[in-house]
């Protein structure tokens, strides 16, 4: 069975027109990457949680930040390349990603060197226009920016 991930897509109007705020990975083996790499914030959940309380509380643990969950946009579902299924839900909201506060995750690294590493789960938060995001989107999960501005 796929590993399943639910995330929020957190969202502002600017001048009329939506911003997305997106997060990077962190770690030494993101460091570099950008284009593709950026993601929403997200996690996986287990058959015990709801989709949509698994999205909530992921973005909780990736930013320090709770948004509202009253007006919440499902954005469905997207299949990535490695197989891994991301629900989604949009809401809108402020961040500022100054006030960034990611938990930590341990890792393997250097990879089978059987050492590990402490590091954020994200490294840093930062709003795009739709067409940037798509770009700086893991490839699959840019269908829901299209899905948002649908809706909106």
């Amino acid at each position: 069975m796929a590993k399943r991930s639910a995330g929020i897509l957190l969202y502002r109007m600017r001048s009329w027109a939506p911003e997305v705020l997106l997060v990077h990975p962190g770690g030494p083996f993101w460091k570099n990457k950008d284009a593709g790499a950026w993601s929403l914030p997200k996690g996986e959940f287990g058959a015990d949680e709801e989709p949509v309380a698994a999205a909530l509380r992921e973005f909780e643990e990736e930013t320090g930040f709770r948004p509202g969950s009253e007006a919440l946009i499902e954005l469905g579902e997207v299949r990535q390349r490695g197989g891994k299924v991301v629900a989604a839900w949009a809401a809108e909201g402020e961040f500022e990603v100054g006030s960034l506060r990611s938990n930590l995750v341990e890792i393997a690294w250097p990879p089978r060197s059987g050492r590990t590493l402490r590091v954020p789960e994200v490294d840093r938060a930062e709003w795009f226009v739709p067409d940037a995001a798509r770009e700086k989107l893991v490839p699959a999960q840019a269908e829901f920016v299209t899905r948002l501005l649908d809706a909106l």
